[in-house]
């Protein structure tokens, strides 16, 4: 399986009648905590990997979504949304877009949030199996009464179990396969047909240890309101790029001249292991000068995550400024508070994702970078030779545990 040949599809249609007090007014994944749709939690997790696609499967009150999200960029991941124009179901919605679905594919719940690591789903093989599910450990839903009774066997073939052991996750590796025409009369993923394919021994299962989110029913989004901040509110580095992270050779814009700087890979790799939000805000005046295109700074950072992703560092996300006032693109050509020593590129990620601003930091390399961070409030270090005593250092005189 390779996550860049694979479409992930959110599922994102139902009509939340169980909260409809909110769900009046807005989709069930535009409902907020910390000022941030569900939703746009739930595409900054996904998008910390390389996927061919993002399809958001949109029904009720669709447009708002489509508005918000179609055509939009996740950490270089596309988002294309579809409102279907009928009431299809969740395995209804999938039929309804199966000319699309030529790989096996991913599927996630639009109202559920489960960080769960997707590299797992890499060691299975479908050739037998139709699905794999992730599930975990029912820690207080009692109201969900979808998939709350799975255990798992030493085949690791999913089994439905008195003992209520584990619940479903909402979150999938499907099979191509799956989209059989003999199971297109059937609309319903989750109670018609995971519960055939459990059965049928025909579903692998990976047990996650991770918190699962709801927010189907009015005590679920109560408890969601309470808890998910725990989940989510992490601190975060806010990285300058050229200078910082690679050798600047000026206007650095093609792979083969992307050199990271010595000890930057350790500091990245001590960041992830520290749950630490990893992010880039970088001034890219090359774009507005005509030296390189938006896509060439796109195809560079695709190329910077797939090498990382193989060490299993993730770069949460990406900001860059391609403006400048002498620019030769007229597009580009202006003041802007994005390019530093603005701040907005900074403020735009503390608006997108949910950051302890006490515990975050900033390492940069001029005094423009110092700027920006002080306008965010953020501690500022210029970057020294070793980037990895540097990080750590900070972390323990912040106390990031």
């Amino acid at each position: 399986m390779n996550f860049k040949k694979t479409i992930v599809l959110i599922l994102a249609g139902g009509r939340g009648l169980r909260i409809k007090r909110i769900t009046n007014q807005i989709p069930k994944p535009l409902i907020k905590f910390n000022n941030k749709p569900i939703l746009t939690i739930i595409l900054n997790n996904i998008a910390k990997y390389n996927f061919k696609k993002i399809i958001i499967l949109a029904g009720y009150k669709g447009s708002q979504i489509y508005k918000k999200y179609h055509n939009e960029y996740f950490n270089f991941n596309k988002v294309e949304c579809l409102i279907e124009k009928k009431r299809l179901g969740t395995f209804g919605a999938i039929i309804n877009i199966k000319k699309k679905l030529t790989q096996n594919f991913i599927v996630v719940n639009g109202d559920t949030l489960f960080n769960a690591n997707l590299e797992n789903f890499l060691k299975f093989n479908l050739t037998k199996k139709k699905i794999v599910m992730m599930i975990t450990k029912n820690h207080h839903y009692k109201e969900n009464k979808k998939l709350t009774n799975l255990n798992i066997n030493k085949k690791n073939e999913i089994q439905i179990s008195n003992k209520k052991k584990f619940i479903n996750s909402g979150v999938y590796l499907i099979s191509k396969t799956i989209l059989k025409k003999k199971l297109c009369n059937k609309s319903s993923l989750e109670t018609e047909i995971i519960p055939d394919l459990i059965k049928n021994k025909s579903t692998f299962g990976i047990i996650e240890n991770k918190k699962l989110i709801d927010i189907g029913t009015n005590s679920n989004l109560s408890y969601a309101k309470k808890n998910i901040s725990k989940e989510i509110k992490k601190p975060a580095i806010f990285l300058d790029r050229d200078g910082v992270i690679n050798y600047d050779y000026g206007y650095v814009h093609k792979y083969n001249d992307f050199k990271f700087k010595k000890h930057v890979i350790k500091a990245l790799k001590f960041l992830s292991i520290k749950d630490i939000y990893i992010f880039i805000v970088t001034n890219q005046s090359g774009i507005a000068r005509g030296l390189f295109q938006k896509k060439d700074f796109y195809k560079l950072h695709i190329k910077i995550k797939d090498f990382l992703l193989k060490k299993k560092i993730f770069i949460h996300d990406v900001r860059f400024s391609p403006f400048h006032v002498d620019g030769i693109i007229k597009k580009y050509r202006k003041i802007s508070g994005y390019r530093k020593p603005g701040n907005l590129m900074i403020e735009e990620l503390f608006k997108d994702w949910n950051i302890i601003r006490k515990k975050s930091f900033m390492i940069g390399d001029s005094l423009s970078d110092r700027a920006a961070a002080t306008k965010s409030k953020l501690y500022f270090e210029f970057a020294k030779p070793n980037l990895y005593k540097q990080v750590k250092k900070i972390c323990k005189d912040l106390k990031i545990q």
